[in-house]
């Protein structure tokens, strides 16, 4: 079964010549995690996004939209990224989950993929 990982995190951690560090060491432990997953055999994809503040939002309400810049998530984190990985369970994307760096604050969501038919 396919799980998607959904990385949301503190983004402002990553500002100044600390947060620098802190991104280089971050993105080594993702370059780890994926290698544990050639490792074992988990079959995987992910991405990484640019900053919340590229983003833009649709709103529904009754039919019609808004669009909005930013997330706009009801946190003070941003989704960073996500990874879709294939295991045999969610206790098995749960573990390999709860590997994935997220410096300071943050989460990770972990959802089953809902395949479309045909």
């Amino acid at each position: 079964m396919q799980y998607m990982l959904l990385i949301n995190e503190d983004e402002s951690i990553y500002e100044g010549d600390d947060g620098a560090k802190l991104m280089e060491e971050t993105l080594a432990g993702h370059m780890a995690l994926a290698q544990a997953w050639a490792e074992k055999g988990v079959a995987f994809s992910g991405e990484r996004l640019k900053p919340g503040s590229t983003a833009t939002t649709i709103k529904w309400n009754a039919g019609s939209h808004t669009l909005h810049d930013g997330p706009f998530a009801e946190t003070h984190e941003e989704l960073g990224g996500f990874y879709i990985i294939d295991v045999p369970s969610l206790d098995e994307a749960l573990e390999w989950a709860k590997q994935i760096p997220v410096p300071g604050k943050g989460a990770v969501e972990v959802r089953p993929i809902w395949p479309m038919e045909g």
